[in-house]
């Protein structure tokens, strides 16, 4: 008899749930930690690594964090045992940070099954759950997993643009307020300060509780709403394409299905460019 399937109950998966499917068949768990949380002294038991600074970005585009290809994305994630059977749980270091990235990614190249730990590894250890040293890098057998690009998911400046001028649609930038405004340098040299016009300034952060977790759903819908309005069309832009995606993973938790993450985000706006206009308030 086959091992009974595990299905995620939404993109956002909670301690407790994954405390009780941890290490069941099927189950594929990533750290998808970025920056100074990435390469950590300990994990989660068994988890493996969703390297977005590494192999899973395309390395020979201008932005940083930008999507490799399918067939890239096909032979890392076959690397790293996913099947399209799997059922796959992403975290990250910091909280709710890179690990939406890496569940837009999967989505973006038409998989489903997967989740986002809510509150990451701090959440996990707050609640006392076992960790264990951080290993070599994924040494078992290789999945069938196949990418099957869904369009709209992911889109460039020209999708961007169309959408400042369509009244249907808004703008929504994960950025620190100091750092939309321009008043606050950009991290990355070379880059403008300020804004796109029309951009309305959504920072992830205020999509999470004191605690890191997500805000309720019902409190994540006000906090869209106040910027869009009754409009349901959202693009989402950070500073390069990864906290976009925790606006992306509020958004579908406030019942949104028309959302587009920004790919190249400020990294490629920012730019010094005549086409691409950039205003500070």
């Amino acid at each position: 008899m086959s091992a009974p399937e595990i299905a995620v109950p939404g993109p956002l998966v909670g301690t407790d749930w994954l405390a009780e499917c941890l290490g069941a068949p099927g189950l594929v768990l990533f750290d998808a930690s970025v920056g100074g949380h990435r390469g950590a002294s300990e994990r989660i038991p068994g988890a493996r690594p969703f390297d977005l600074d590494g192999p899973l970005s395309d390395h020979e585009a201008a932005a940083p964090h930008t999507m490799p290809g399918a067939a890239q994305f096909t032979e890392a994630m076959r690397g790293l045992g996913v099947d399209d059977s799997s059922t796959v749980v992403v975290y990250d270091g910091a909280g709710i940070y890179s690990s939406a990235r890496a569940w837009w990614m999967l989505r973006a190249m038409g998989f489903d099954r997967v989740a986002v730990l809510d509150g990451g590894l701090p959440a996990w250890t707050a609640a006392g759950l076992p960790v264990e040293a951080a290993g070599p890098a994924y040494e078992g057998p290789r999945g069938s997993f196949t990418a099957r690009p869904r369009a709209g998911l992911l889109v460039g400046a020209e999708a961007v643009t169309a959408a400042l001028a369509d009244p249907a649609a808004v703008v929504l930038d994960a950025r620190t307020r100091e750092r939309f405004a321009g008043t606050a340098p950009e991290p990355r040299p070379g880059l403008r300060g300020g804004h796109m016009p029309g951009a309305l300034n959504l920072p992830f952060g205020e999509l999470q509780r004191g605690d890191g977790l997500m805000r309720p759903s019902g409190e994540l819908r006000a906090a869209f709403e106040a910027l869009a309005g009754t409009r349901e069309r959202l693009y989402v832009s950070c500073g390069s394409g990864v906290t976009a995606c925790v606006l992306a993973l509020g958004a579908t938790l406030a019942g949104y299905r028309d959302v587009s993450v920004y790919d190249g985000s400020w990294s490629e706006w920012g730019l010094p460019s005549p086409h691409r206009p950039v205003v500070t308030c």
